[in-house]
């Protein structure tokens, strides 16, 4: 398996994660029960899940209307776009 392959399939698996956990949090926060941290969800955007945050987010209507989301998720993709158009090339 090459890096290649194996950043695909990191990031395909950090994003399900965290577009699970977005649609598992948004279940919890219906029921009233234990919900999971702000900081994991974000910090695994920061790791890679930032597509699979913001689909969630989307299709489960969930943190929309927190800052840290509406703006955060979008900047760190935006960070991990322009990581990837400066390191991708010289690899």
């Amino acid at each position: 398996m090459t890096f290649t392959d194996l950043l695909m399939v990191y990031l395909l698996a950090i994003n399900l994660l965290d577009f699970v956990l977005c649609g598992a949090d948004k279940h919890r926060a219906r029921r009233g029960r234990w919900r999971i941290r702000e900081r994991t969800l974000l910090g695994l955007a920061a790791l890679g899940g930032s597509v699979g945050l913001l689909a969630g987010m989307r299709l489960f209507h969930h943190k929309t209307l927190k800052p840290a989301f509406r703006y955060g998720a979008p900047a760190i993709l935006v960070a991990q776009l322009g990581l990837a158009v400066f390191v991708l090339p010289r690899l």
